[in-house]
């Protein structure tokens, strides 16, 4: 895991130097007019989608949903597609139920677009358009450089479909951010004590870090079996923010524009609860830098995450890379 975290920033440029044929390769199979977009997808794959839906929207101010797939595999729900473009986003690109879902949106109208690591694969074959990943073998089953190389096709495909909040020469600082990231891993060290034996914990974040709230929680259950919870500070609000009490540990993620003042906001209230308040923030606990605009701050974010993810496994003796009862590709149908 180790390992490939760190391969972050080298899969990131490669994957930056295609970026203006990916583009164009995506603009070329959009319908006309598009009407929607629908992402489908699981697990970690489903965390940066939901990512793609923000970024998305934001882009084409059209409709962004995600499927809901056992409506389709199980219930063989009714399907009208015409005009949307479905974007299907694994890994591996193996999990049979992403590529079923996929044909099936298809068949109703949509025109598909897979993301994945293997253009190869039975998904792959399945779309339109392909935008392969190529972030090489990943050998820990926690997702590491595939997440944050979707989070970056995602962000592609908002400029193929429309005005992204960010300009293009904000894409050069990511790589740049994410090594910073990487080469400051003693902060996540710390705060991966300061949980300690904690069986539960919260991840918060707002707007385009919602996403890597749901993706730094995920990866803390994986590899360090702890019972996290990723939730927006707005849904926080609204009932459970009721189970934290006195050293209830929560990972506030929040970096400067529009939802900062709003994490502030929380962050002194759950003090005031007596919370162990842990920020991944510019001059938080976990320091970020400072070098990209907010919409693009969730691949720094996400390394945090993920070095909070190993620490914390580490610190429990447990193998970060091998955690017990997962595998590397969960084949749902």
């Amino acid at each position: 895991m180790a390992s490939e975290m760190a391969e972050q920033p080298a899969v990131l440029e490669a994957l930056l130097e295609r970026r203006a044929a990916i583009v164009e390769a995506v603009r070329d199979v959009l319908p006309e007019p598009l009407r929607g977009i629908v992402l489908i997808a699981r697990g970690s794959s489903d965390h940066a989608a939901v990512y793609g839906r923000y970024v998305l929207e934001a882009a084409c101010g059209l409709p962004v949903a995600h499927a809901a797939p056992s409506l389709h595999t199980l219930y063989a729900a009714p399907a009208h597609y015409d005009g949307w473009l479905a974007v299907a986003t694994s890994q591996s690109g193996r999990t049979p139920e992403i590529v079923a879902v996929l044909e099936r949106a298809q068949e109703h109208g949509a025109t598909g677009v897979a993301i994945t690591n293997d253009p190869a694969s039975p998904l792959a074959a399945a779309a339109a358009a392909v935008v392969a990943l190529d972030a090489g073998v990943e050998r820990a089953v926690p997702a590491t450089k595939t997440f944050t190389a979707q989070l970056a096709a995602f962000g592609f495909l908002a400029e193929a479909v429309g005005s992204p909040p960010w300009q293009t020469t904000d894409w050069d600082a990511v790589p740049v951010a994410v090594q910073q990231a990487l080469d400051d891993a003693e902060p996540a060290v710390s705060a991966a004590a300061a949980i300690g034996d904690a069986p539960g914990l919260v991840v918060v974040g707002r707007g385009y870090l919602y996403a890597s709230a749901l993706e730094t929680a995920l990866k803390l259950k994986e590899t360090a079996s702890v019972l996290a919870q990723g939730y927006s500070s707005a849904d926080l609000r609204h009932g459970p923010i009721a189970v934290i009490e006195q050293d209830f540990p929560v990972v506030a993620l929040a970096v400067p524009g529009p939802a900062w003042n709003d994490l502030t906001e929380l962050v002194a209230l759950l003090g005031e609860r007596g919370a162990r308040v842990l920020r991944v923030a510019p001059g938080g606990e976990v320091p970020l830098p400072e070098v990209v605009p907010e919409p693009l701050a969730p691949f720094p974010v996400a390394v945090r995450g993920q070095q909070l993810a190993h620490a914390l496994a580490v610190h429990r003796g447990l193998d970060p890379d091998r955690p017990e009862g997962l595998r590397k590709i969960t084949p749902t149908h």
